[in-house]
């Protein structure tokens, strides 16, 4: 429910703005706007917008930022911030409220306009001409270079008709509409944001468990892996009791007595070739059962991790906090802006800047490395790049470099080979090819590194990567 006129104008009695100055501005929502302000003490002033919760009052909850600067906001500090309020008034009982506005020689008004489903604050210069609106509406006309238009003032209105809404407490009618709007409104209250965050958490973890549980069972198939290679052996060793196009065969099992065992074949292979596909089956699992112990413990991280955000949010006082946390979990992956392109590795305090694509490494060389940061590329594979940044007084140590020279053989088209030669240098020994591809460099000074991959070198890097 939304501030009515009368409760509008015993929180401006109570506030008593005039003479104040607007030391700073924050907008920490789509839908509301703090002004701090000062005059003997400092006071923050919120300013709600959202529907159903329309309201005006001084909070003194702390209000977190938003993650990137608003429109609105940024043009508020440019023009309005370090002005004076000459004056505060409702105009009638329209529940639009004024503020005159102060600035060296320069006068601006501020009308807040408190309607639920229609609310806008729009500043003006002296001639009522729009400078910018919270919310452009091109249909009503507030837009930057449009005329405001204030609402004709009704003079019959009967301001009994309305009542201060009587709520518990000794506190000032502004503490406690700020207490009844973080526990009762519909939607921006504690209770519903907390509502909010239990049905995201529920959705995550139900998803996390899912995954852990399918993890665990295709775990529990690879466990059976020497079955394969037994199955494989069986069949090298009757390959000549083995029909041609069978779906399957059956053969004394020499390990356990004679006895019979069904091995299924495909009938599109020979005898040798199903023998090898057994194998193929047994090599797969080995390999795949220990990255699966590793994506199993992620995943259960990833849970543990869920849990205690989860519990942070619960103990959170501040409904203005909780939204904020809400908004960032709720941002698409494909939103959210990345420090660097490509991958991100830190290790002891070494940071790793891997780019896997043409585009990722010319970005990386463009904007995001020095000359002094080391560059590592394989010499006789394509490939993407990989950047040890630089640490003041600090040399590289040859962990760090065997690191680095892991992932740029991992990202190179020599992965399956397993090893190759590797060039690396400082940045500033690197040259820009003309004509060539994007992100060709033409390095000198460089110095050659063998590397051989390792997978548990790269097991252990994998758990030092920035996840998005």
């Amino acid at each position: 429910m939304s501030l009515n006129c009368v409760e509008i104008n015993a929180i401006l009695d109570e506030l008593d703005l005039k003479g104040s100055f607007i030391q700073n501005i924050i907008q920490p929502s789509y839908d509301s706007l703090a002004l701090y302000l000062y005059r003997q003490e400092a006071k923050t002033l919120l300013i709600c917008l959202a529907a159903g919760a329309c309201r005006i009052h001084e909070t003194r909850r702390k209000i977190p930022k938003n993650d990137k600067p608003l429109r609105f906001m940024e043009f508020l500090r440019s023009r309005v911030k370090g002005s004076r309020i000459v004056e505060v008034e409702q105009l009638g009982l329209e529940r639009i409220i004024k503020l005159t506005l102060l600035r060296a020689e320069e006068t601006l008004f501020m009308y807040i306009r408190l309607w639920s489903g229609a609310a806008n604050i729009v500043v003006t210069n002296e001639d009522q001409e729009i400078l910018d609106a919270f919310y452009r509406r091109p249909k009503r006309g507030e837009t930057c270079g449009g005329m405001w238009k204030a609402p004709e003032i009704r003079s019959n209105t009967d301001e009994s008709r309305w009542k201060i809404r009587e709520l518990p407490g000794a506190a000032s009618f502004n503490e406690k509409i700020d207490l009844w709007y973080a526990e009762h409104a519909e939607t921006l209250s504690r209770e519903a944001l907390l509502e909010d965050a239990r049905r995201q958490y529920d959705s995550s973890r139900d998803r996390l468990s899912a995954a852990v549980k399918n993890l665990e069972k295709k775990r529990e198939s690879f466990l059976h892996a020497d079955r394969h290679l037994h199955q494989g052996d069986l069949l090298m060793a009757y390959l000549h009791e083995i029909p041609a196009h069978a779906e399957f065969v059956e053969l004394p099992d020499y390990e356990n007595d004679g006895v019979t065992i069904r091995i299924p074949l495909d009938p599109r292979l020979s005898g040798r070739e199903n023998a090898e596909a057994c194998y193929k089956r047994y090599r797969k699992a080995v390999s795949g059962l220990s990255n699966l112990e590793d994506d199993i413990a992620l995943t259960r991280a990833s849970i543990e991790r869920l849990d205690a955000e989860y519990t942070a949010v619960c103990a959170e006082q501040n409904p203005h906090v909780i939204r904020k946390v809400l908004r960032q979990q709720n941002t698409p992956r494909q939103q959210i802006k990345k420090q660097y392109p490509g991958l991100v590795y830190r290790k002891d305090g070494w940071l790793f800047l891997v780019g896997r694509t043409a585009a990722e490494n010319d970005e990386l060389l463009r904007r995001h490395v020095r000359g002094l940061d080391m560059w590592l590329h394989t010499r006789d594979w394509p490939g993407g790049y990989v950047f040890i940044k630089n640490r003041r007084d600090k040399t590289v140590p040859l962990e760090i470099l065997l690191d680095a020279g892991n992932l740029a053989l991992f990202y190179s088209k020599g992965r399956k080979a397993g090893t190759a030669d590797l060039y690396y240098t400082q940045v500033k020994h690197l040259r820009r090819a003309k004509n060539a591809p994007k992100g060709t460099v033409l390095p000198t000074n460089e110095k050659n590194l063998s590397v051989k991959l390792d997978p548990v070198r790269l097991k252990n890097l994998e758990t030092c990567r920035d996840m998005p």
